[in-house]
């Protein structure tokens, strides 16, 4: 067994909370503000952080934990608006790949969404990690797909911003961190993969959706991030 941990990281407290409560022999270290739990799942040794929200915080926290733990795998769990009208409240995104979508250096010349430096527009997950997701998935009966999930330093809740992320990138799911992480993760040649249970519908309603429906979708991807560390 490795005893490199699995990196978890979660925006908000409901994300992580819940993990952070089943760790054996947990011990806490605060590092750039964002406070590392340390412990086991399933005996198996696991770093999990809230990194707060946003583009920023998370890749500080990604890259704190990369720097001080040297996971072998950091997963992003947590909640995000659904693009896609065949997504419901609860339903499993796992990223096939992210983008941030408010990266946009077109101006000069470049494809929206461009990370220049690294000439990248899409930040591809692990395959080993996200097939044990979908299939503790089909067996715990929660509906999941994979897919296409932007990125950007904006709650989505209406339908112009909406609709302009699907026709530029043609994402599945929107949220806050993912891509960051993600990017964080690639450029330290560590893999990574994103979760990311449907709380709202990225619309008009979505700020009424998100804290009635948050609780119930943070039960999914809590429950295949367990599944994760467990067969990975």
């Amino acid at each position: 067994m490795s005893t490199s941990p699995i990196g978890i990281i979660g925006a908000m407290s409901d994300e992580v909370d819940g993990l952070i409560s089943k760790l054996e022999d947990a011990k806490s270290t605060l590092i750039c503000g964002v406070k590392f739990y340390t412990g086991a799942l399933f005996g198996k040794p696991v770093v999990i952080a809230r990194c707060g929200v946003g583009k920023v915080f998370a890749s500080i926290c990604a890259t704190a934990m990369i720097i001080n733990f040297a996971p072998r795998l950091i997963v992003n769990t947590g909640v995000g608006g659904a693009l896609s009208p065949a997504l419901a409240c609860a339903d499993i995104v796992v990223a096939e790949k992210l983008v941030q979508y408010d990266m946009d250096t077109s101006p000069l010349g470049d494809p929206k969404g461009l990370v220049s430096g690294i000439n990248k527009i899409y930040f591809e997950t692990d395959e080993r990690a996200a097939s044990i997701i979908i299939d503790a998935a089909r067996e715990l009966g929660i509906p999941a797909k994979r897919g296409i999930i932007a990125t950007g330093d904006k709650f989505v809740a209406d339908k112009e911003t909406k609709d302009k992320i699907v026709a530029e990138f043609s994402a599945d799911v929107c949220e806050m961190e993912g891509a960051a992480i993600a990017h964080a993760a690639y450029v330290s040649g560590i893999p990574s993969v994103v979760v990311r249970a449907i709380s709202d519908g990225a619309d008009g309603n979505s700020p009424l959706d998100f804290p009635t429906f948050l609780s119930i979708a943070v039960k999914s991807s809590e429950a295949l991030t367990l599944a994760l560390v467990e067969r990975y």
